[in-house]
């Protein structure tokens, strides 16, 4: 199964100013609902408090600290799911995740929620596909794989 993380991230490698923060300096949620739609979407339940609105089409599993991530993508029976943070889920689903499918933005928050909120092993990404999203403001989605040959604890 793919276990995809999405996120978009500033260039400082934020995802949100603070863990309540109802994102919308995000300029690729069009995007993001377009590849997620379908498909199970794991989020921390910060980041499900978050939402603005209900998202549609898709199965939403809303993990807590003592749900175990492995039970989770094993009781899915799909050829893929996402994974949509904050940053302290994104670190618990680090050891399962397939890919990373990250939009860098034009913006640096100097602190707030990071994409991984904790130690993760490295991770030895391959690059797969780049996706325009506003080609004249040098705004992309990269999509890795992450290759599981290579794998580093720090």
């Amino acid at each position: 199964m793919y276990v995809i993380l999405i996120a978009a991230v500033t260039q400082d490698g934020y995802i949100a100013r603070h863990p309540y923060e109802s994102v919308t300096w995000s300029k690729d949620l069009y995007l993001f609902k377009k590849q997620t739609m379908g498909w199970p979407l794991i989020m921390g339940s910060n980041t499900f408090k978050c939402l603005q609105k209900e998202l549609e089409g898709r199965d939403i599993i809303v993990v807590r600290r003592d749900d175990n991530p492995k039970e989770i993508i094993e009781n899915l029976n799909t050829e893929k799911c996402f994974i949509a943070g904050g940053g302290k889920t994104n670190t618990r689903f680090a050891p399962h995740l397939t890919h990373l499918y990250l939009t860098p933005h034009p913006n640096i928050f100097g602190s707030g929620v990071r994409l991984f909120s904790g130690k993760t092993d490295e991770m030895n990404l391959v690059f797969e596909a780049t996706i325009p999203i506003r080609e004249e403001e040098g705004l992309y989605q990269f999509q890795y794989r992450i290759n599981s040959d290579i794998h580093h604890s720090k």
